[in-house]
């Protein structure tokens, strides 16, 4: 447990002060319920340990060297595949790499992207069951387009092997976008 707490503490204060889009609800949330989904579905200490350093990359200070130095190579391998490689690309442009990398990436790579868009998905579920349509206005991309991402990831998650958390990806999908 001593890699997961560490990784608790780095999170939480590289992303103090950042909240998730257009709430007030702490970012830090998000990377501690990612590693919850990955420990409660039996993934060893690194990979939830990667689940809650997910995002520390691509929206902090923090590099993947960083990550190295700190937590090891496995780890690292593991932040730099849930990573965005390059934010200043055009959105669509980051979700088509993103959607043609996971078709070939480790299984431990896509645990911990299919654990992150499942808390993704919950949590906009969460939200259009309190305000609606209008959940969509947080994105830079509307409805059509996230479900045209979210239901491409879940192939591309699919594409060598299918496991639990995935299951339980798809259903909420389909859920969210009436599939």
């Amino acid at each position: 447990m001593k890699v997961i707490e560490k990784a608790l503490q780095l999170a939480s204060k590289n992303h103090e002060g950042q909240y998730r889009k257009n709430t007030d609800i702490p970012y830090i949330t998000h990377p501690v319920a990612v590693g919850m989904l990955l420990l409660k579905n039996g993934y060893s200490e690194e990979i939830v340990a990667a689940g809650i350093l997910h995002d520390t990359v691509e929206d902090t200070a923090l590099t993947i060297e960083d990550i190295k130095r700190e937590f090891g190579a496995e780890i690292a391998k593991i932040v730099e595949g849930s990573s965005e490689p390059d934010k200043s690309l055009p959105w669509k442009d980051r979700k088509e790499y993103t959607i043609a990398f996971l078709k070939t990436a480790s299984e431990d790579i896509r645990a911990v992207v299919c654990a992150d868009k499942l808390h993704n998905i919950t949590s906009i579920i969460r939200d259009y069951e309190l305000v609606g349509e209008e959940v969509w206005d947080r994105f830079n991309a509307g409805k059509e387009q996230q479900k045209w991402y979210y239901t491409n990831v879940v192939e591309s998650l699919a594409a060598q092997s299918t496991f639990e958390l995935l299951k339980e990806l798809k259903n909420e999908v389909e859920k969210l976008f009436g599939l």
